[in-house]
């Protein structure tokens, strides 16, 4: 059933600020959980700092671009369907990613460094999709003339 290009990019967007969200209480929950153990540590400090930063660098190299792209392929779709929000690569990926997360996060648990690391790299990855998700708006993704 085809739908149209501005539902596909909906969903598209809802997904990219959804895991950015979900990333953003995940990343504090475990930064939360460092404090608890070592309060006195440095990189319970460093290791959100060193996400936001290394985000940032991510967003303007990696997920603007991506994210460019991804507008451009769905605004041409001649008859999209709903599953045509990612690429199938893309879907796989998520498929696999978040699962991945889910596990570093339980592995964490109780573990200092470790949870300083999966902070940083769920931050980073926050703070990434967050950050160009701009990119919806400057090229009015959710326009209903453009479709």
């Amino acid at each position: 059933m085809a739908v149209s290009n501005r539902l596909v990019m909906l969903l598209a967007a809802f997904v990219w600020y959804s895991g950015g969200i979900a990333l953003l209480f995940k990343g504090g929950s475990l930064a939360r959980g460092a404090y608890a153990i070592n309060p006195e540590s440095i990189w319970v400090f460093l290791a959100p700092l060193l996400g936001v930063a290394v985000g940032l660098i991510k967003a303007r190299f990696i997920f603007f671009h991506s994210c460019e792209k991804n507008i451009k392929r769905i605004k041409a779709l001649k008859q999209p369907r709903l599953w045509q929000c990612f690429r199938p690569g893309m879907i796989i990926f998520l498929a696999i990613i978040i699962p991945t997360g889910a596990w570093m996060s339980r592995a964490a648990a109780g573990k200092f460094g470790f949870l300083c690391l999966v902070c940083g790299l769920d931050l980073s990855i926050c703070v990434a999709l967050l950050t160009s998700s701009i990119t919806f708006w400057k090229l009015k993704a959710f326009s209903a003339a453009d479709h």
